[in-house]
């Protein structure tokens, strides 16, 4: 390791809460003491009496089982294949259950069994149960407690969530009873004593809401008032006042609001006495529900802001998001997002932190970074997250490059490394939201790039009527820097860059910028037309390029992608003026400039 990895960590961990690294330390050391003793483990960590269970009261389902998310069926599973984030692979016969030549993160799918729902659903229901059991079996056999991905905390508890629920349809008055239940308080006990304090946000959510319902299985009234009591105290820290969750991500923000829901909603078919921790839990279900109506996209779709996947829509139905906001402007303060909208633009601006400071593992080097619709269809986008698997692509898709901001010298405004890090973080400051005479105005700056010679800050400044979106960016400072401004494009969208005008359309002169000019067609033929204006203070390249785009796990698509440079003294100014056309004609794919 170097002296500049070393000073990187650093940064790093300064930003860690003395009780992050204890519990890190507390679960290194039982981690390992697991891998060498996991006879011993299991007995020490035994849970409640399998004997007590009780199970799931009969009215509840969780939103896995009744949302519709199109889990795999019987003639998949019987035959070992498991699909996972759109992957599906073959078990093998015997069953592998490693799959060491697969990605981490599928192999956390693979133990979460919440692709076991589909078993649940199906009509021939002796046959689910032999499949499911079959699988049960095998898995059992194969995993040794407290070993490998299986028995992350993090999997542990999704796999026990599932569990709980499939117990009823699958499991229950069959001859697996026994064995079922009484792994289940195994993992009971491994939780209880796993909790992921060291990491804390969504993760700490999943654990808690495992426990909760591992209470409610096993009728552990005391681990029941314990879990929701923590649970109630994460949600009163993790939702944000304006109903956002602290880790800034959309995605996640969907993912902690179905957890909330399903922990409700089992309390109240249990008829838990829990007042005031479930009156916590309701506020912030109205909260979270109340936010995701206000930064859903035109077509109903999640933001792929910091680390985003593709939600999909049944599960954002299944969350019952509030109402779109009627007015034009709605500012998000503590989750650091502004929506404004104009004519046919729906414009999401990015004008906060990039995470809380103890947790950067979704954070992107994205302040001022932005999203615009136009009559429903997209045109500039965010790229999204492909995968976790530290490397080429996960720095990219964590970097200033990848988004539609500004980058000085080729850094990143935020330090992001490895695969859930980052060092010194962008500041945001100065916001500022106004509608003023027909037009809508926000402004923002960041210090990201203070670490450089000549400590410049970017400040960016959209102005938003119902004829075009101007965006505005300088960056201040001293001395002379590379500053890039990139446009990420939506997938299709056609791009035709006209004849170099460099000021000569006014006349030429001192004092007239330097300008080009674009033709975009939103999505390709048949979309919105939009004209591109580039003004800059200085003369400037103005370049059409590919750039990829995540389109699920592991699958990205090119997309065209507008890049703007300019080598100059500070300060500099760019000016980029999005105006609808008509009757422009086709464009040409990107990197077919003229």
């Amino acid at each position: 390791m170097t002296g500049a990895d070393v000073a990187l960590a650093a940064r790093t961990a300064v930003r860690l809460r003395p009780s992050q690294v204890a519990h890190r330390a507390r679960l290194r050391a039982q981690r390992a003491a697991l891998r060498r003793w996991p006879r011993a483990g299991r007995r020490l960590l035994a849970g409640p009496d399998p004997a007590g269970a009780r199970g799931w009261p009969r009215g509840f389902a969780p939103l896995d089982a009744r949302a519709g998310l199109g889990w795999p069926g019987l003639a998949g599973l019987a035959g070992g294949r498991i699909e996972a984030l759109g992957i599906a692979r073959d078990l093998g016969d015997p069953p592998d259950w490693e799959q060491a030549g697969a990605p981490r993160l599928w192999r956390f799918h693979l133990h979460y069994w919440d692709w076991a729902w589909g078993l649940a659903a199906e009509p021939d229901r002796a046959a689910a149960r032999a499949a499911f059991a079959a699988l049960w079996r095998s898995w059992r056999s194969a995993v040794t407690f407290g070993r490998g991905d299986a028995w992350l905390p993090y999997p542990a508890a999704l796999r026990a969530w599932a569990w709980c629920g499939q117990h009823r349809p699958l499991v229950a008055g069959g001859e697996l009873e026994r064995e079922f239940t009484a792994e289940l308080a195994a993992h009971c006990g491994f939780l209880r004593r796993h909790l992921e304090a060291d990491v804390g946000g969504n993760h700490l959510i999943k654990n808690l809401k495992a426990l909760a319902g591992l209470a409610v299985f096993f009728g552990d009234e005391r681990l029941l008032r314990r879990a929701l009591g923590r649970l109630a105290g994460q949600a009163a820290v993790q939702v944000l006042p304006d109903g956002g969750h602290y880790e800034r991500a959309p995605a996640y923000h969907c993912q902690v609001l179905a957890d909330l829901i399903d922990v409700a909603g089992l309390a109240a078919a249990a008829g838990i006495a829990a007042p005031s921790e479930l009156a916590v839990l309701t506020g912030a279900i109205g909260r979270m529900r109340g936010w995701l109506g206000q930064v859903l996209l035109p077509g109903g779709q999640v933001p792929l802001l910091n680390d985003g996947y593709p939600v999909p829509a049944a599960l954002v139905a299944a969350c019952r998001p509030g109402p779109a906001p009627a007015r034009p402007l709605v500012v998000l303060p503590g989750s650091g997002l502004a929506r404004a909208t104009a004519g046919g633009w729906h414009l999401l601006a990015d004008v906060g932190a990039p995470c809380p400071d103890e947790l950067p593992a979704h954070a992107h080097a994205d302040p001022l970074g932005c999203l615009v619709h136009l009559d429903g269809a997209p045109l500039l986008v965010d790229t999204g997250t492909s995968g976790y698997e530290p490397g080429p692509v996960r720095s990219y898709e964590r970097s200033t490059s990848a988004h539609s901001t500004v980058q000085v010298d080729g850094a990143d405004s935020t330090e992001v490394w490895g695969a859930f890090r980052a060092g010194r973080r962008a500041r945001v400051r100065d916001l500022t939201a106004r509608e003023d005479a027909g037009r809508i105005i926000i402004e923002a700056s960041h210090d990201g790039f203070r670490r450089l010679p000549g400590n410049p800050v970017h400040r960016r400044r959209w102005t938003l009527t119902a004829r075009e979106l101007l965006i505005t960016d300088e960056v201040t400072g001293s001395g002379r820097h590379q500053v890039a401004a990139t446009w990420h494009l939506s997938p299709g969208t056609l791009v035709r860059i006209e004849p170099d005008l460099a000021g000569r359309a006014a006349g030429g002169g001192a004092g007239v910028p330097w300008c080009r000019s674009a033709v975009l067609t939103a999505g390709g033929p048949g979309g919105p037309a939009v004209a591109v204006t580039l003004r800059a203070s200085s003369p400037a390249l103005l370049q059409a390029g590919s750039a990829p785009v995540a389109s699920g796990f592991a699958r990205t698509v090119p997309a065209p992608v507008l890049t703007c440079r300019v080598d100059a003294a500070l300060p500099v100014q760019l000016e980029v003026r999005l105006r609808r056309v008509t009757g422009t004609g086709p464009g040409r794919p990107a990197g077919e400039a003229s």
